[in-house]
């Protein structure tokens, strides 16, 4: 029985290992979902609802490998939020970045976030900018496919709009072509 156990451990891990070869590679393309933060323009899904309010993000990031592990992303995203007895009102976030997988199983990333339309105006009277930093760690579940929950720090680049930062827990998933 051990012997069994450990013949599929070998199998399991080998695989595993082997299915990680060249998804960080250069000229490989990166699409990746994420959680969100509501108060963040964010390029991520979220939904949330509470005592008539609620609110809503969908959104995806893309990149490019420019090199082995080093990959330049953009993303997009939009949202909304309804109060209860007022208006809807949405917003359009963007994103700019870079991402490094170190080792290939670490990512960490370096991006601008921003936003504009009347949710966000609402909120404050100006629009959002964030510059955020995260790292995680890569789950590879084949060939095309990862899982990164991670953690990310945003800091406000526009003190008028909020001048404290955001951390977040979150997890995303990525597709590799």
């Amino acid at each position: 029985m051990k012997k069994l156990f450990f013949a599929a451990a070998a199998v399991f891990a080998f695989g595993f290992a082997n299915a990680q070869d060249g998804q960080t590679s250069k000229g490989k393309i990166l699409v990746e979902a994420n959680t969100g933060n509501a108060m963040l323009g964010t390029t991520g899904f979220y939904f949330s609802s509470q005592d008539g309010s609620s609110d809503y993000n969908i959104g995806l990031d893309g990149g490019y490998f420019i090199m082995d592990d080093l990959a330049l992303k953009v993303g997009l995203g939009y949202g909304g939020s309804k109060e209860d007895g007022s208006d809807a009102v949405s917003a359009f976030a963007y994103r700019i970045g870079a991402k490094y997988y170190v080792k290939s199983m670490i990512p960490v990333t370096l991006d601008l976030t921003g936003a504009s339309g009347d949710a966000v105006e609402n909120f404050a009277g100006e629009t959002p900018m964030w510059l955020g930093v995260g790292a995680g760690y890569a789950w590879f579940l084949g060939d095309k496919v990862s899982i990164e929950p991670g953690i990310r720090y945003n800091h406000s680049l526009n003190e008028d709009y909020t001048d404290k930062g955001v951390f977040q827990v979150n997890v995303g998933f990525a597709l590799y072509f």
